[in-house]
This record gives C-alpha cells, structure tokens and sequence, in this order.
C-alpha cells in the first residue's frame, strides 16, 4: 500500500472512532456502527479524502459471522426448524416486493427519462428494486444491459436508510432486551478463541475461493454454527472485537456515498428514500401477521424481514438482544433465495425486454 493510501485510511479510521465515541456518550443504538457509518457517509459526500481498506472490511464481517454462530445451539435450531414455512413466506414476500418497487419505480420514470431505452430502464428498476446484496445485484443488473450506476446507488441509499432509521426507531420505543435465548458462550477463552478464529478463517476463505456472496460473513458464520449445534463451545467472542467489526464495517458502508452521489439522477435517488420507507412500513405489517402466527415478537420478525442487509440486521439485533438466530435465519434464507432467483425471474417475467437489450 502506498503511503497516501494507509494516510487516508487511518484518517478514517480515527473520524470513525471519534464518531463511535461521541455516539457512546450520547447513548444512540448501535454506536461503534452508525457513528463511523454516518460521519464517513458525510465527509465522504463533503469531498474529504476517506479510504476504507478491503481487508479491514473483511476481518469485521468475519468477526461478526463468528460472534453469530454462537448463538446457534441445538434448543435454537429446532426452534428456527419448527420456523420453515414462516422463513419461505418471508422469502416470497422479498421476491414479491422488490418485483413491485422496481415495477413501481418504473413506472414513476418512465415518462421523464427519455434518453433511456425502455428495456434498459426496465432492468434498471427491476434490480434497483431487489431486496438483495448490493454488489450482486449491480452485477446482476449489468448482464442485463441496466444502469449499474442507478442500480449501485438505490441499494446504497436504502441500506443507509434502514440500517440508519430501525434501530433509532427501536431504541426510542423501548423495544429491545427481548432475546428468550441468548448465546451461551459467555466466557473469553484465548486458546479457545484462537482455535475459533482459525476455523472459522479458513471457513470463510474456502467460500471467498467459491466465489459466494458475503463470504467472509457466511462463511466464518458457517462454521461457528457448526461448532455451536455439536456442542463444542470454544470460546466467545470478546466484545471489543465486536465493537471494532461494526466500526470497520460502518466505514466500508459511509465511503461509498462521494460527491457525486449527489448528482446521481437526485429525482431517481428521491423516490428510492420515498420508496424505501414504504418498504419498511408494508415489512412492519407483514412482520405483525407473522408475529400473530408465530407467536415470536413483532420487533424480531421485523428485522427478519426489513429490507436491509443482513449483516446490518443480524448486528442490530444482535446488540439490542432482539433474537438473532431468528433475524438471521430469515435474512441468510432469503439472501440465498434472491441470488439464485432474481435474475432467472426477471428473464421469465421480461422476456421481450431482455431480447431488445441485447440489441441496444
């Protein structure tokens, strides 16, 4: 690494930690995430020089996937078991939703963005709308002729939104502390944890070397589930670990919004945060039939089915004790559904918009 490189890196990393301090003091719901997440989101928009390095990112999601795993005792698994029929209409209800908001987003744009082709805006807002990983859904969206950027830039803004909004709207309501099963590894073993953390290390390094999505999140996660459902405690994970994987992580989500966000098609942008918001209002309702069936709490099944990313999710829940098997069952599920789905049901339900794409 180049010397102005590791200079704006470390430079962020100390906007964060201060951001993370000063959310401490004030007591926000998950500071060592949101501080780093907003104060580099606004300095990288301001211009400033912010830089997050990939390695550092992927120690955070691998810290953050071993810390979950934990929670994955045998009591948990046949619980989330029982769970199954609930889990696949939580991934239908993704399918379906993000088909009607990239449908709605369509239909808003149509009329005014005249210098794109009806195909291309069409893919555009079909994966715009997905409720899915950022990166593979930008990646999705180029095979099929859409703009990536338009496409990289929703899922930026509505990850923003909800990982921003949920947990400032749970902790002002009091809705938190609701976890009937907590992880039972309390204690700090360092052999323990060394032997964990290579597990889980070469766990995420096979799925990075497979090519699959969140790998260093899914795989270390894995791993640490495996261990948990045989028994074989090892060791938790210490919770200043923790604290540096949500600042990290909070890092590597604020340095993707640059100055030119801003000007990236702002009425686009504008009906994404609209649209975003409904999202999360229509997932409240769908949590609350879910919660009447189920018998689970409503908050729980909320951050099951929200349209943020898992990772995000998973560590809300994670440090508001809001039932995190649960919330990340749903959420890895539905990811798993998504990736494999998205793209073959656009194909199916816009077969004469990706012939015309092609010939653009």
């Amino acid at each position: 690494m180049r010397f102005p490189f590791v200079a704006r890196v470390l430079a962020t990393l100390a906007l964060a930690w201060a951001a993370a301090a000063a959310c401490v003091a004030l007591h926000t719901p998950l500071p060592w995430m949101i501080g780093p997440l907003l104060a580099t989101s606004l300095v990288s928009i301001a211009g400033g020089p912010t830089e997050s390095w990939g390695p550092l990112r992927n120690a955070g999601q691998w810290t953050i996937g071993a810390a979950l795993g934990l929670y994955f005792t045998p009591e948990v698994v046949a619980l989330i078991g029982g769970l199954w029929w609930a889990i696949v209409l939580g991934i239908v209800w993704a399918l379906l939703l993000g088909w009607l908001f990239g449908a709605w987003l369509y239909r808003v744009h149509a009329p005014r963005m005249h210098g794109v082709p009806a195909p291309m805006l069409r893919a555009t807002s079909y994966f715009a709308g997905a409720i899915g990983a950022a990166s593979e859904m930008t990646l999705l969206s180029e095979r099929e002729n859409a703009r990536t950027d338009l496409v990289a830039a929703s899922h930026s803004l509505r990850l923003l939104i909800v990982t921003v909004t949920i947990p400032f709207a749970l902790q002002w309501s009091g809705l938190h502390g609701l976890d009937i099963l907590p992880p039972t590894l309390r204690v700090v073993s360092w052999p323990g944890l060394a032997l964990l953390a290579l597990m889980t290390g070469v766990g995420a390094v096979v799925m990075d070397r497979l090519g699959r999505a969140n790998p260093w999140f899914m795989g270390a996660m894995l791993v640490s589930m495996g261990l948990t459902m045989a028994g074989l405690g090892l060791s938790a994970v210490p919770q200043g670990l923790v604290n540096a994987a949500q600042l990290v992580i909070g890092v590597s989500l604020g340095v993707r919004f640059r100055r030119e966000f801003l000007h990236t098609a702002p009425r686009w942008l504008a009906t994404v945060a609209v649209g975003t918001l409904g999202l999360m209002g229509v997932c409240a309702l769908f949590a609350g039939a879910l919660a009447w069936a189920t018998g689970l709490p409503w908050v729980t099944l909320l951050l099951g089915t929200s349209p943020g990313g898992i990772t995000e999710m998973a560590i809300t829940a994670k440090v508001l004790q809001l039932g995190v098997p649960v919330v990340t069952a749903f959420q890895v599920c539905r990811l798993i559904a998504v990736l494999m789905l998205v793209d073959p049901l656009y194909r199916r339900i816009y077969p004469r918009d990706e012939h015309q794409a092609l010939k653009v």
